[in-house]
C-alpha cells in the first residue's frame, strides 16, 4: 500500500469523527468510497509529479534533471510542471525557466543583460533556450591522459578556457590549477549520456545549434554576425562597436574590404567579407559551398555547426601555417557548453581531414613524421607515380607524401623545376630563366609557401614609364589615354563574344583591328604617331600575357579565367628565386632524374610506366605533369589511348613561347631616369618590332647590383628564333642605348638569353586558347581517366 493511500485514510477517519460530519454518518459507506476515489487521485498526481517526462516528442530522458539549478525551489531531478529540452540529457526546470524569465525574480535583469548584448550583436532571437545554453549549461571537457580520454562534466562555476582544455586530466581542481583529487579519478565510470551523444538521431535532438566562445576565427569575420557564422554575439571577441546598431555596425565594417589581423600576412585572406566575390582559395564563412555539402548532407538544414568548425580550423591554419593543424590542436580552441562540445571535437576530425584533403589547410612546405601523416591509416597502403618534377609535380608529391602515400617522381631532366630554372651566376643576384614574378598574392600558395619559409617577396610597384627611342620618356596622359582606349577595345570584344559559339569565334588580333577602324572611321579621332606607338606597346603587353601572337588566340576565349576566381592584390618578385620554394618541395621526396616517360599502360589493374631505358614503373595510379606541348606532340603514348574529347582538347590549347634576356652592367646607368620604379617600358618604333624588348625589369630592388632582365613575346618570338645569343644581345643593347641616348650606355659584363621554345623536354612557357577553342578545355584536360590517370600542371 501506497503512502499516499495511508494519508487519505487517515483524513477519511478524521472527517468522519468532526461535528460537521454527524449528519453523514448514514452515508458511511459512500464516504468510505468516496475517500477511496480520493485516495487513488493523489496516487495518480504524486506518481506524475515524480516521474515526468520531456516534453520532446523522441527525447529518450525519462528522468530529466535540471543542470540550471538557478532557483530556490529548482526541482533538480523531481516534479517540474514542465521541462525545457536543449538536448537530450540536457533539460531545465519550469521553476529555473521563471528565475530568469519573470521580471520580479532575481535571475531577470542576468538574463535582460545578456539578451541586450545578444540583441546588439547578433541576428538570432535571444530567447530564454539560447541564454541557457549560451550561458548556464555547464562545459564538459576531455581527460588528455592517453590511457583515458574520458569526458568529464565541469562544475557550474567553472570557466572552460583553452589551456583547461589542452591540460586537463580526470579529477583535477580548477581552482588551484593542478592538484587532483585521488590517485586513480580515472578509473571513475564516464557519464552514460556521453556515448549517446555519437549516435546521428543525438544531433537531430538538438534544439539550438552550438555558437562558440571566443574563436580565433572571430577577428576575420568582425563584418559578420556572429551567429551568422558560428560564433557567440555574447563574447566580447565578437562584441564589436558598441552601442552603435547592427546595420551601422556591419556597413562600418563592410567599408574595409580587407580586415586586418592583428599579425597575419596581409596575404591570407581566407573568408570573403560581405558583398565580396572572386578571390581564389576563398570561402564564404556564413554559406557551405556545394562540395561540402556533398560531403556533409546531414548539415544541409541549419549548417551552424560545420561552418563554426570550418571557420575555426580555417583561422587556426592562417594563424600558423608553420606546423601541420591535428585534430587535437583544434579541440582545445573549441569552447561552447553543454554536451554538444563532445560532438564538436568528434566533429572537428572528419572537416579537417575534409580540408585537408580539399587543400584548403595543412598545404605547402610541411615536415611531417611518418607518425604524423596528415590523413589517416586507409590512405597510406596506395602508390602513385607522378611525371615531371616542375612546380605542379613537386607540390603534388610533398602532399601525397605528407598524406602518407608512396610516391616516385620520373623526370626526363637532368635538374628539377620544370619551367623554374634560376641562374645563381650573376653578382649577388638571383635571376629567374623562368617563373620568378607572382602575379597576385592573395591567398597563392606561392606566398603561403614564403611565409612558412620566411621569405620576403618585394611587391611591385604600378609606375611603368614608358620611353621612346630616342630618349624621351611619354607623358603619362598620353599613355593613360591610350590605355583607356585599349582597355575600351577589349571591352567592346567582351560585348561582342557574348552571344557567339565556338563556330563564330575569330582571332583576337583581327577582332582588336577590326573594333580599332571602326571606332576611328565612326569618331572620326586621328591618333598621332606617338599614340599609335603607345597603343602597339598596350598590344605587345596583351601578347607577354597571353604568350602568343594575338593572331592565334581566340577573341572568344582569350581571358577564359577571369570567369573564375582569381589570385588578388599584389604582384611581386621573388627575388630569392623559384627555385628556393621547389627545392623544399623536393625534400624528401623520392624523384628519379633522368627517366623520360615513353609509355603508360593503364589497361590493367595496376598502372605501368615505361622510361625511355626501357625501366618499368607500376603504381596504383599515375599524375601527369608535363607540359602542353609534349602531350601534343604525342612524347608519351598512353594505352589506350587518351579518350578522343581529351585529345580535343589538348589540342584546342595554344602552347605560348615568350623569351627573357638578362644583362648584368658595371653600374646601374638607369637610376636617375627611371627613379626607383621596378620596370619600366619600351615603345616600338613599328608594329613590326612590337615585343622585342617590351618591357625591362630591375631585378634588384635595394639598388646595391646592376642587373636588368627583359622578355621577347609575340612575332618578336621568332624573330630571334634563328640569331645566337650575341646577336640578341646586340639587338637588345641597341634598344637600350636608344632609350637612354643622353648618356653612356656600358656593354654589360654578364648575360643569358634563354632558349625554352628549343628545350626538347619543355618547347613552350604558358598556354593559352587558340581561335576556335574554349576554356572548358582546361576543365577537360584535368579530368581524369578511369580513375587512374591524373593530370595537372597546364595553367
Amino acid at each position: 500500500m501506497s503512502t499516499g493511500r495511508v494519508r487519505a485514510k487517515k483524513k477519511a477517519s478524521s472527517v468522519d469523527q468532526s461535528p460537521d460530519s454527524l449528519p453523514l454518518r448514514s452515508s458511511g459507506r459512500q464516504v468510505k468510497k468516496k475517500a477511496a476515489e480520493t485516495a487513488d487521485d493523489d496516487d495518480e498526481a504524486t506518481s506524475e509529479k515524480k516521474y515526468r517526462k520531456c516534453e520532446k516528442a523522441g527525447c529518450t530522458a525519462t528522468c530529466p534533471v535540471c543542470f540550471a539549478s538557478a532557483a530556490e525551489r529548482c526541482a533538480k531531478n523531481g516534479y517540474t510542471s514542465r521541462w525545457y529540452h536543449l538536448s537530450c540529457g540536457e533539460h531545465f526546470c519550469n521553476e529555473c525557466f521563471d528565475y530568469y524569465y519573470r521580471s520580479h525574480k532575481d535571475g531577470y535583469e542576468k538574463y535582460t543583460a545578456w539578451k541586450r548584448i545578444w540583441t546588439s550583436n547578433g541576428k538570432s532571437e535571444p530567447s530564454p533556450k539560447a541564454f541557457m545554453a549560451d550561458q548556464q549549461l555547464p562545459y564538459w571537457v576531455q581527460c588528455t591522459k592517453p590511457a583515458c580520454g574520458k569526458w568529464r562534466q565541469l562544475t557550474k562555476e567553472i570557466q572552460l578556457t583553452s589551456q583547461i582544455a589542452k591540460t586537463y586530466r580526470c579529477g583535477m581542481k580548477l581552482s588551484n590549477s593542478t592538484k587532483t583529487e585521488g590517485s586513480d579519478q580515472c578509473s571513475m565510470p564516464e557519464d552514460l549520456r556521453v556515448a549517446e551523444v555519437s549516435d546521428h538521431w543525438w544531433y537531430s535532438m538538438l534544439i539550438l545549434p552550438p555558437l562558440l566562445k571566443d574563436s580565433v576565427a572571430a577577428p576575420f569575420l568582425a563584418a559578420y554576425y556572429p551567429d551568422c557564422v558560428g560564433m557567440s554575439p555574447s563574447c566580447t571577441s565578437t562584441n564589436r562597436l558598441l552601442g552603435e546598431s547592427n546595420t551601422v555596425k556591419l556597413e562600418h565594417l563592410k567599408s574595409m574590404p580587407n580586415l586586418a589581423v592583428s599579425g597575419l600576412n596581409k596575404y591570407f585572406q581566407p573568408f570573403y567579407q560581405p558583398n565580396e566575390c572572386g578571390k581564389a582559395l576563398c570561402v564564404r564563412p556564413d554559406v557551405m559551398e556545394l562540395d561540402e555539402l556533398y560531403e556533409f548532407p546531414e548539415y544541409s538544414r541549419d549548417p551552424t555547426m560545420y561552418l563554426a568548425l570550418r571557420n575555426l580550423i580555417l583561422a587556426l591554419w592562417y594563424t600558423n601555417c608553420k606546423e601541420a593543424l591535428t585534430p587535437q590542436k583544434c579541440t582545445h580552441h573549441i569552447i561552447v557548453r553543454g554536451l554538444v562540445r563532445i560532438r564538436c571535437v568528434q566533429e572537428t576530425e572528419r572537416i579537417l581531414y575534409f580540408m585537408t584533403r580539399k587543400g584548403l589547410i595543412n598545404t605547402g612546405i610541411l615536415s611531417v613524421s611518418p607518425d604524423q601523416y596528415l590523413l589517416p591509416k586507409e590512405y597510406h597502403n596506395k602508390s602513385v607515380i607522378i611525371v615531371g618534377s616542375g612546380a605542379a609535380g613537386l607540390a603534388a608529391a610533398k602532399q601525397l607524401h605528407n598524406f602518407g602515400i608512396k610516391v616516385i617522381i620520373l623526370e626526363a631532366k637532368e635538374r628539377i623545376g620544370g619551367r623554374v630554372w634560376d641562374d645563381k651566376t650573376f653578382k649577388g643576384i638571383t635571376v629567374g630563366r623562368g617563373a620568378q614574378i607572382v602575379n597576385g598574392c592573395v591567398n597563392n600558395p606561392v606566398a603561403l609557401m614564403c611565409e612558412q619559409l620566411g621569405i620576403k617577396m618585394h611587391r611591385l610597384g604600378e609606375r611603368c614609364d614608358l620611353i621612346q627611342e630616342g630618349g624621351r620618356i611619354t607623358d603619362p596622359t598620353i599613355d593613360k589615354r591610350m590605355d583607356f582606349h585599349f582597355n575600351a577595345i577589349l571591352d567592346v570584344v567582351s560585348e561582342w563574344r557574348k552571344d557567339k559559339s565556338q563556330h563564330h569565334d575569330v582571332p583576337l588580333g583581327e577582332k582588336i583591328q577590326e573594333i580599332y577602324k571602326a571606332f576611328i572611321q565612326e569618331s572620326g579621332i586621328q591618333f598621332s604617331e606617338l599614340e599609335e606607338k603607345v597603343l602597339q606597346f598596350h598590344l605587345s603587353n596583351l601578347e607577354y600575357a597571353c604568350g602568343s601572337n594575338l593572331s592565334l588566340v581566340s577573341a572568344r576565349s582569350w581571358d577564359h579565367n577571369e570567369f573564375f576566381a582569381q589570385f588578388a592584390g599584389d604582384h611581386t618578385l621573388l627575388t630569392v628565386g623559384y627555385s628556393t620554394v621547389l627545392d623544399k618541395l623536393a625534400e624528401g621526396v623520392d624523384i628519379r632524374l633522368n627517366f623520360p616517360v615513353r609509355n603508360i599502360d593503364y589497361s590493367g589493374e595496376e598502372v605501368q610506366v615505361t622510361t625511355t631505358d626501357g625501366t618499368m614503373w607500376a603504381a596504383q595510379k599515375v599524375l601527369v605533369t608535363v607540359p602542353l606541348a609534349l602531350l601534343q606532340k604525342n612524347t608519351i603514348q598512353f594505352n589506350p589511348p587518351l579518350p578522343e574529347k581529351k585529345i580535343k582538347a589538348i589540342n584546342s590549347l595554344g602552347a605560348g613561347v615568350i623569351e627573357k634576356i638578362a644583362l648584368q652592367f658595371p653600374y646601374r646607368f638607369w637610376d636617375s631616369k627611371i627613379q626607383g620604379a621596378d620596370f619600366f617600358g619600351h615603345v616600338p618604333p613599328s608594329s613590326s618590332q612590337r615585343g622585342l624588348f617590351s618591357v625591362f625589369y630591375d631585378m634588384d630592388p635595394q639598388g646595391k647590383y646592376s642587373v636588368l632582365m627583359s622578355v621577347v613575346t609575340g612575332d618578336a618570338v621568332t624573330t630571334i628564333k634563328n640569331l645566337d645569343d650575341k646577336q640578341v644581345l646586340q639587338q637588345c643593347m641597341t634598344v637600350l642605348r636608344e632609350l637612354f641616348k643622353e648618356q653612356e650606355v656600358p656593354d654589360p659584363v654578364k648575360f643569358f638569353v634563354t632558349r625554352w621554345s628549343q628545350d626538347p623536354w619543355t618547347q613552350m612557357a604558358y598556354s593559352f586558347v587558340k581561335t576556335g577553342g574554349s576554356g572548358e578545355a582546361y576543365d577537360i584536360l584535368a579530368e581524369d581517366v578511369q580513375g587512374k590517370i591524373f593530370f595537372a600542371g597546364e595553367n
